[in-house]
């Protein structure tokens, strides 16, 4: 195995690879990974067999003597060829602790891809964690819905759905990413002093390079934008980056009319529909009211996990 860094030279055979990989996403083409490249460290490694043939990488960034997978992803571990069987990620896991202490690190922070966003089974790396005595070090809980089946709504989801359609509340996709900006970030503040992982101008520069991948969806009434989606979209996945709704929103059930209109949209060409995480304090709280209103449209759980293995 020959383990190397990523260069600017390499992004062409890079985003090629992700294209082409058995567990890759838009996330990891580098147009989206370099976006926030003053804000980390890039130390991306990619992995060849001794025949000189890619056949693995690491999104990945470093923070002192710690190799990080990357922290500016929701999550990202070894990104794979489809031929690749168990036997060679146990190799390119060790020729990687290599590589890295050579370099003088003395941790690998890894974050899994979760298996929806697989196009076919990957865990593979979970295997080698293992056989590497990594420790589990973070467990997060997002809510997912298979689309195969019809989501069966809990009553109250029901009557909110139904209150906004006799409101006169319509959904529609938009480009309006001002609107929405405005409202999440009055949102973010007013419920949690947060504000969103993106300014707008990230987000109005990403969705330009991925227009295929995000999307926003508004829902008004009267031209009143009172809830919002936005959905990063892979192969097989619609996942809710942001949710906003306002507090007419609320009260007419704005964005659950929203999810249903998503619901039904993406059920005719995705495997899953998910709302993302509903804990904090690194997976140790669980935020109940958050995860009741998703589980109330038939998601239920699927795992990120984190792991921290010593060089």
């Amino acid at each position: 195995m020959n383990v190397s860094r990523y260069t600017i030279e390499m992004k062409s055979d890079w985003d090629s690879f992700v294209f082409n990989s058995k567990n890759g996403h838009f996330l990891f083409d580098r147009d989206y990974m370099d976006y926030h490249s003053d804000k980390f460290k890039d130390h991306s490694l990619m992995i060849h067999n001794s025949s000189e043939k890619l056949i693995a990488l690491l999104p990945a960034n470093r923070d002192g003597k710690a190799i990080y997978s990357h922290q500016g992803l929701t999550f990202g571990g070894f990104v794979v060829d489809e031929k690749v069987k168990t036997a060679e990620v146990l190799d390119i896991f060790a020729a990687v602790r290599d590589f890295l202490r050579a370099d003088g690190f003395e941790r690998l922070i890894y974050k899994c891809i979760p298996y929806i966003y697989h196009d076919k089974p990957s865990e593979e790396d979970r295997y080698a964690l293992f056989i590497n005595n990594a420790n589990l070090i973070r467990r997060d809980v997002t809510s997912t819905i298979d689309l195969r089946e019809k989501p069966r709504y809990s009553k109250g989801r029901k009557w909110s759905i139904n209150k906004a359609k006799k409101e006169g509340v319509l959904v529609r996709e938009s480009d309006d990413y001002d609107k929405f900006w405005e409202l999440l970030e009055e949102v973010l503040q007013t419920n949690h002093s947060a504000k969103p992982v993106h300014t707008l101008n990230e987000i109005e520069l990403l969705s330009g390079r991925f227009p295929n991948n995000i999307r926003l969806f508004l829902a008004e009434k009267e031209g009143r934008v009172l809830s919002g989606a936005l959905i990063y979209e892979s192969k097989y996945v619609a996942h809710t980056q942001y949710l906003a709704n306002s507090s007419e929103g609320r009260n007419v059930g704005g964005l659950d009319l929203t999810l249903d209109y998503l619901l039904t949209e993406y059920s005719k060409n995705k495997r899953y529909f998910d709302f993302g995480i509903s804990c904090e304090q690194s997976g140790r709280y669980l935020n109940e009211g958050l995860i009741a209103q998703k589980e109330g449209f038939g998601a239920r759980a699927v795992v990120h996990d984190f792991y921290e293995l010593f060089i």
